[in-house]
C-alpha cells in the first residue's frame, strides 16, 4: 500500500440533501464482529467528522445528517480498516418514518504478523470517451487537466483501494503521450495517456497485469512506449514484454515479509500478423498456453515464493468461463499457484473456492468507458491470505457510474451481488452477508446442536431460515421490484391468494432507472439520454426522493430513452417498458424500438435505422402519478443490440412539465405460472429484479426467501 492512512480516516459525504427536514435528528446502528462471530468493542466508526465507539457488545449509534450517500469507517489498530458505502434510499424510508437505520452485521478481519490484505480490480483504460464522449456528455479528461482530471476518475475508489497491503488491477491499454504509431490490424485499439498510472498510483494500486488483448494495439512503438512510462512509474508490472522471455518474467514484490510472485497472461495469440502475444521476433502479451503457465508457475514456486495468476480469457459478456480458461486456472493452482484472478468478459463471472484456493472468473470492468448497463457492474476484490493460503474473500460491490468506479448502492448493489451469489452457488461456493459486502471463507459454519438422545454429539442442523416479504404494486400496475429483497437468499415460494393471477420473473436492463443515485458520487448517470436544455432533477418521486422533469411545449416532440444500444440482451425475448409520469397537461407518449444490425457501424444506427412503434399512449393532465406499462418483445434475429426510445407530444396546452421516475425496461426470463414454486431454470431467472401479473390484481402477493 503506498498511500498512508490515518487510523482516523474520515467518511466523506456525497451528494445533496433529500427533500426532507434537514434537522431532523436521524441516526445509522449496526453490530461488528469478529471472525467467530463475538462482537467486538471498542472500534471507532466514523462519518465525517463524527465518531464513536463500538460497546461491549459490539454495538454502534451513530447521529447523521440528512445526504444521499454514506461512507463509514471502521478503525482498530488490531483489525484491518473496514469501509462501507451505504444510500439515503436504502437506508432511511420515503415517508421519513425510519429515522434510525440499520445495517447488517459487519466482520472485521484481525491482523496477524503475516497475513496480508490484496485487492484486486477488472479492466483499466482511459481512452475514448473519456476524452470524446459521445451525445454532447461531459467529457472526463481534458488535456490541459489530464492528471487531476485522471485522479478525480478514481477518486471513489481510492478509500477502498489504498486500505489493502497490495493492490491490483488489469492495465487493458498501452501508455503513450501521443498515437504511439500503426494500429495492429484489429477493430479496437486504446492508448492511454500516462496520467493514468499517476492516477492508479494515487489512488492506491501497486501492480498492473500487462496480460491481455491490448497490450499490443500500437505494436512495437506502443510496447516500447508502455514500458519505458511503467519503469519511470512505482507501479509494479509484468504480463508482457519486448520478447517472450520479458513477457513470461514475474514480477517479484515483498508484502509483510513475504515473497510474492505476480504472474500475467493472455489466453489466445490471435490470428493477426505480428500476434499480439510476444515471441522471438516481436513484443507482446505473455501467451497463456497451458505449457507456459505450468512452467512459469513451476518455477517461482520451486524458490517458494506466493504466486498470483492474472489470466485474460474466455468470451466477452458471457455468464460463465470456457472450459479452455477453467483448466488452465485451476492447473495453475494445482501446480502451485495460490490464487487465480481473471478478466475480459467486461461482465462479472462466479467466484470458486477449488481445493481451498480461490478462482475469479471475470473481474469484469474496472475503469472503462464501455456504455451498455451489463458492463457496468463489478466489483473489488478483497482476499486475505496467510503465508500464500486463502482465509478469507470479500466482494465490494462497485458500479462504474459515468465511467467512473463508485461503490454500488440500492439497486446496483442487489445486480451485483446477486450475479455473483448465483454464478458462485453454482460452483458449491456460497457467498455470506457481511453489512453491504459479499463474504467467502476457507470453512463453511456448521450449526451444533445435541442428538436427540441429548448425548454431546455435534451433527449438522436443518435450521429454517425462510423470510416472507409481502409485495405491494401500485395502483393500477401488474409489475413490482424486488431490489428490497437479500441477494444472498433465493425465492424459494410465492404466494398468491387468486387462482386467476399468474406471475413471471425479470431483470432491469436500465441502469439507475429510479434517479436516486442520478447525481451521486459527481458522475450523473450516462445511460439515459435527455434534452439537456429542458432537463432538470427534482427532490421528490414515486418510490423515492428524486425524479427528473422535462418541459415540453406545443411546437415540438421531446425524445428521451435509452441512449446506447443494448449489446448483452436475450434475443425474442417478452419485455415491459414500466414508467410512472405525472403532467399536468395532457401528453402522448409514443413507444419504439431501435435496432443495431449485426454489421452495421454505430453512429449509421444512430441516425438511420428505423424507429419501430411499439404502442401510443395518452396521459391525462392531472397532478397524480400515472403508472404506464408497456410490453413488446425483444428483437428475433438480425440484430446486435437495439434501444428503447419514448417521443413526448403535448397534446393540452402550449407548455407543461412532464416529470417521470421509476423508467425500467424489464426483460422477463419465466413465463407466467402460477406454480407457488419459482421456475429457476436459468442463471437469469435466478437473478430476478422483478416480478409481473398477468393482470392487475387486489389479492395479497407474499415471497418467500431462504
Amino acid at each position: 500500500m503506498r498511500q498512508f492512512i490515518s487510523l482516523l480516516f474520515l467518511v466523506t459525504f456525497f451528494g445533496g440533501l433529500q427533500n426532507v427536514d434537514a434537522n431532523e435528528a436521524l441516526s445509522i446502528k449496526g453490530r461488528l464482529l469478529n471472525e467467530a462471530q463475538q462482537p467486538l468493542s471498542n472500534i471507532a466508526v466514523t462519518i465525517n467528522n463524527k465518531s464513536v465507539t463500538s460497546d461491549k457488545l459490539g454495538r454502534f449509534v451513530i447521529p447523521v445528517e440528512h445526504h444521499d450517500i454514506y461512507q463509514l469507517n471502521f478503525v482498530n489498530k488490531g483489525y484491518f480498516q473496514g469501509i462501507q458505502t451505504f444510500s439515503y434510499f436504502e437506508l432511511f424510508d420515503k415517508t421519513g418514518s425510519v429515522k434510525q437505520a440499520s445495517i447488517a452485521d459487519i466482520t472485521l478481519v484481525a491482523k496477524t504478523e503475516k497475513r496480508v490484505m490484496l485487492a484486486f480490480g477488472g479492466d483499466v483504460m482511459m481512452d475514448r470517451r473519456y476524452y470524446k464522449p459521445y451525445f454532447g456528455d461531459t467529457i472526463l479528461i481534458h488535456p490541459e487537466t489530464k492528471l487531476s482530471d485522471s485522479k478525480a476518475i478514481v477518486e471513489n475508489i481510492k478509500p477502498y483501494m489504498s486500505i489493502a497491503d497490495y493492490a491490483a488491477v488489469n492495465l487493458e491499454t498501452q501508455i503513450a503521450d501521443n498515437k504511439p504509431g500503426d494500429r495492429a490490424p484489429k477493430s479496437v485499439t486504446f492508448y492511454s495517456r500516462p496520467e493514468i498510472l499517476d492516477a492508479l498510483v494515487w489512488a492506491g494500486v501497486d501492480y498492473v497485469s500487462l496480460g491481455n488483448n491490448h497490450t499490443y494495439d500500437y505494436l512495437e512503438p506502443g510496447m516500447a512506449s508502455t514500458i519505458d512510462f511503467l519503469q519511470k512509474s512505482p507501479l509494479g508490472f509484468s504480463g508482457a514484454g519486448m520478447n517472450e522471455k520479458q513477457a513470461l518474467k514475474a514480477h517479484h514484490d515483498t508484502i509483510k515479509n513475504t515473497e510474492f510472485s505476480m504472474l500475467g497472461y493472455v489466453g489466445w495469440e490471435g490470428n493477426s500478423d505480428p500476434t499480439q502475444t510476444a515471441n522471438h521476433k516481436h513484443g507482446g502479451a505473455a501467451y497463456g498456453s497451458m505449457t507456459n503457465i505450468l512452467n512459469s508457475v513451476q518455477q517461482e514456486v520451486s524458490q517458494d515464493r506466493v504466486t498470483i495468476v492474472q489470466y485474460h480469457g474466455s468470451q466477452e459478456y458471457a455468464n460463465s468461463p470456457t472450459g479452455v480458461t477453467e483448466q488452465r486456472l485451476k492447473s495453475a493452482l494445482d501446480n502451485g499457484a495460490a490464487l487465480a484472478i481473471a478478466h475480459h468478459p467486461h461482465v462479472t463471472q462466479g467466484l470458486e473456492l477449488y481445493d481451498n484456493k480461490l478462482i475469479a472468473y471475470s473481474m469484469g470492468n474496472f475503469i472503462f468507458d464501455q456504455n451498455f448497463t451489463a458492463t457496468q457492474h463489478s466489483f473489488i476484490l478483497y482476499i486475505w491470505l496467510d503465508e500464500g493460503k486463502f482465509h478469507r474473500a470479500e466482494i465490494v460491490p462497485l458500479y462504474v457510474k459515468g465511467y467512473k468506479p463508485t461503490p454500488a448502492t440500492g439497486s446496483n448493489r442487489y445486480t451485483v451481488l446477486k450475479r455473483l451469489t448465483e454464478l458462485s452457488k453454482i460452483r458449491n461456493t456460497h457467498i455470506s452477508q457481511s453489512g453491504g459486502h459479499g463474504v467467502i471463507t476457507a470453512k463453511t459454519a456448521v450449526v451444533r446442536v445435541k442428538s436427540a438422545n441429548n448425548s454431546p454429539d455435534s451433527v449438522i442442523a436443518t435450521v429454517d431460515t425462510s423470510v416472507k416479504h409481502k409485495l405491494i404494486f401500485a395502483q393500477g400496475s401488474k409489475v413490482a421490484n424486488l431490489y428490497h429483497l437479500s441477494w444472498e437468499k433465493q425465492l424459494s415460494e410465492i404466494l398468491i391468494d387468486d387462482e386467476q393471477i399468474k406471475y413471471r420473473l425479470g431483470k432491469n436492463l436500465v441502469n439507475g432507472s429510479n434517479f436516486e443515485s442520478f447525481a451521486t458520487f459527481d458522475s450523473p448517470e450516462r445511460g439515459l439520454f435527455f434534452d439537456r436544455s429542458i432537463m432538470s432533477l427534482n427532490n421528490y418521486g414515486v418510490s423515492g426522493n428524486k425524479s427528473i422533469a422535462l418541459t415540453l411545449n406545443k411546437d415540438k416532440t421531446t425524445s428521451f430513452g435509452v441512449k446506447s444500444f443494448w449489446r448483452v440482451y436475450s434475443a425474442s425475448r417478452p419485455l415491459t417498458v414500466k414508467a410512472n409520469y405525472q403532467s399536468n397537461n395532457a401528453v402522448k407518449l409514443h413507444y419504439y424500438w431501435q435496432g443495431r444490425k449485426k454489421r452495421q457501424r454505430l453512429f449509421d444506427a444512430f441516425k438511420n435505422s428505423p424507429k419501430n412503434l411499439i404502442k401510443t399512449v395518452e396521459l391525462a393532465g392531472k397532478k397524480q402519478w400515472q403508472n404506464v406499462e408497456v410490453d413488446y418483445n425483444s428483437p428475433r434475429i438480425g440484430y446486435k443490440s437495439y434501444r428503447i426510445l419514448v417521443e413526448a407530444e403535448l397534446a393540452d396546452g402550449t407548455t407543461t412539465q412532464l416529470n417521470i421516475d421509476d423508467f425500467a425496461v424489464i426483460e422477463w426470463h419465466s413465463a407466467f405460472t402460477g406454480n407457488p414454486a419459482p421456475q429457476l431454470f436459468t442463471i437469469d431467472s435466478r437473478q430476478p429484479a422483478y416480478i409481473g401479473l398477468n393482470q392487475v390484481s387486489t389479492s395479497e402477493i407474499t415471497v418467500i426467501t431462504k
